[in-house]
């Protein structure tokens, strides 16, 4: 019966097929939280570059937690996500504030920092403290819906119910570290999610899907919505050399980040501009996509430009100008960063 062999499958795998060599494979919770949270809805390859960006430059969660949190989305910027970033920082806050600069052990007491979950939670707690607990994360789902024939869309409770139990019977009673890892490693480089290996996964002979023919439609995707568009005009306002950003409400989708004012027409836009006085409007340049989980953002970037003793400028809301050069070291939403840098040479 496979889940009666499935913790020693798995771990004697992880020793010779699984990854050994990742950055943050090291006995120092600060490094393992970091790459956890990074990790949620980020593949490896992307974070490799950030994470050793960002320890770079905040080394210990005491200098994360002292920085500026302008400064720790500045070195995010570009991850996506960056509800992840604002989380992080209280994180490092809290764990310094209550906890004397040393990471909760427990997997409960873990998930009462902002932006960690259960799964989080546990994989921070095998990982960093050899805990024994149970993780579920998008690769372990793909996993254990494929080997045990799970059915259903993995988001709805009593599904991610039925997966849990399964996950925590299935816990090894030793080497926490190597099964953790092996979960993550078996969904990532055989388990994939488009073309599985199945020839060379431990685990072939007694899984459900390989057997039924049924990799193609385990997990269960999610049920289809139609994606909805939104579209916005971003003003690309500059004077001499520098661009007029304005801070982003905390919430909400690029809280707390420097962006373009944002108009509802290229017409509100272009009104505004003139209203300051003196000003030269471009031509719009070609539409810019960008895709969040729920929906689309079609964004018309309109460049326009002060001319000289045009620059007391004040729109509700804030904000101010910056040097191009330093608005791109800034923490901007991915788009406007891209666009920052098509107009730096123009300005």
């Amino acid at each position: 019966m496979l889940e009666n062999a499935f913790a020693e499958r798995l771990v004697a795998w992880q020793r010779d097929h699984g990854r050994h060599d990742l950055p943050w494979q090291v006995d120092d919770p600060y490094r393992v939280w970091l790459s956890e949270i990074m990790l949620q809805q980020t593949q490896v390859a992307t974070v490799l570059d950030y994470y050793a960006r960002f320890l770079a430059r905040f080394p210990s969660v005491e200098t994360l937690a002292e920085a500026p949190v302008d400064d720790v989305l500045a070195a995010w910027s570009g991850l996506g996500y960056y509800s992840r970033a604002r989380n992080l920082h209280k994180a490092a806050k809290r764990v310094m504030d209550v906890y004397g600069g040393a990471f909760p052990q427990a997997r409960s007491e873990l998930e009462t920092l902002p932006g960690i979950g259960r799964s989080t939670a546990a994989a921070i707690a095998a990982f960093a403290f050899g805990e024994r607990e149970a993780i579920l994360d998008g690769n372990v789902k793909r996993v254990l819906t494929r080997a045990f024939g799970i059915a259903g869309f993995p988001g709805e409770k009593a599904v991610e119910k039925k997966l849990w139990a399964l996950a925590e019977r299935l816990l090894p009673e030793t080497g926490i570290q190597a099964y953790t890892q092996g979960q993550m490693d078996l969904g990532a480089t055989v388990c994939t999610r488009g073309r599985p290996a199945c020839i060379v996964c431990p685990m072939v002979d007694g899984c459900v899907a390989a057997r039924e023919g049924r990799t193609g439609e385990l997990p269960t995707p999610r049920p289809k919505k139609t994606v909805p568009t939104r579209d916005t005009v971003m003003l690309m306002l500059t004077w001499q050399d520098k661009v007029w950003l304005e801070r982003r409400p905390p919430s909400g989708i690029w809280g707390g980040l420097l962006s373009l004012p944002e108009f509802a027409g290229s017409g509100a836009a272009e009104d505004w501009a003139c209203s300051l006085g003196n000003v030269d409007v471009d031509i719009a340049w070609p539409e810019l996509e960008h895709v969040f989980t729920h929906y689309r953002l079609i964004i018309t970037p309109l460049p326009a430009r002060l001319r000289e003793g045009s620059a007391n400028l004040v729109r509700d809301g804030g904000g101010d100008w910056w040097p191009l050069a330093e608005a791109l070291d800034a923490g901007l939403p991915a788009p406007v960063k891209r666009l920052l840098g098509r107009l730096a040479p123009r300005a």
